[in-house]
């Protein structure tokens, strides 16, 4: 895909954050949007974004739970009978989850992985063949730093982010075997300026507020509008893997030098730096 001018990109998670970036940058672009989020007032405002960026873009935006199996299906023939064809869907949808596996809830372990890998794999099924029949698309699905690295208190957060770069890359093997013209990117951003701590759910253990703070003072040090560049720039490079920020690469390459022993090396570093536990037992 050598520009994306004209084409047809589909966004989940559109309302906010890098989703919302996203969209300014492809609708910057020329590319005509398909757009998805729970959080309806932060769609509309996406929207109205992209219509003062960029008038004259066609877009159609919907309430969508990505989760949803049979109303992704839906909406994914919506998107084509409105446009006609596909040729990009950016999977961004995510939320986390913050605690001690031991500590979880099965109802929020669900939860987690019905979005940020479920809604995933829906996205990416339900749009596949429209992208094949299109002969110019892209698949990003959007993982995670920590679908490369483990961190305690993450072990439901990576096992999604994991899921999604395995069957992310598997997907990109089946590609090429099968000479589809369909590109396939996963993408691995480290700390960005979002909402999601601040909208994530945590254990009984974990002070949530603690929790936002931490990573909105420690972690999140780019923006959302730098990160879409990186991305975008990845999907007409139409590279396998992108990492997003400097700590994404730094981490990411530390625990390649150490090997498995990088976990023994978190751990120990672990309890100077993270939020302390709540005393709920």
């Amino acid at each position: 895909m050598k520009t994306l001018n004209a084409k047809v990109a589909v966004v989940t998670g559109a309302g906010s954050g890098i989703g919302r970036a996203l969209t300014l940058d492809l609708a910057g672009k020329g590319a005509q949007l398909a757009l998805s989020d729970v959080d309806e007032t932060g769609l509309a405002e996406t929207v109205r974004l992209v219509e003062s960026a960029a008038p004259g873009t066609k877009v159609k935006s919907d309430r969508l739970d990505v989760s949803d199996r049979d109303a992704f299906a839906r909406y994914a023939l919506d998107v084509v009978e409105h446009f006609g064809r596909v040729n990009v869907v950016v999977n961004n949808a995510g939320v986390a989850l913050a605690g001690d596996l031991a500590d979880l809830e099965y109802a929020d372990m669900d939860w987690i992985m019905g979005i940020n890998f479920w809604g995933v794999v829906h996205g990416t099924k339900e749009f596949l063949p429209h992208l094949i029949a299109s002969g110019d698309g892209h698949v990003v699905n959007i993982s995670s730093l920590f679908g490369l690295v483990s961190m305690p208190g993450q072990s439901m957060y990576n096992a999604s982010k994991y899921a999604v770069r395995g069957m992310t890359e598997a997907l990109r093997e089946e590609m090429l075997i099968a000479k589809h013209p369909v590109g396939v990117t996963a993408v691995h951003p480290g700390g960005i300026k979002t909402a999601i701590a601040r909208n994530s759910r945590v254990s009984a253990k974990e002070d949530q507020a603690a929790t936002a703070k931490f990573f909105d003072e420690k972690l999140a040090k780019m923006t959302p509008e730098k990160a879409a560049a990186i991305i975008v720039r990845g999907i007409l490079k139409n590279q396998p893997r992108v990492l997003v920020g400097l700590d994404a690469h730094a981490i990411h390459t530390a625990a390649k030098l150490v090997g498995a022993r990088y976990q023994d090396v978190v751990a120990a570093g672990a309890g100077k730096v993270l939020p302390a536990k709540t005393k709920v037992v």
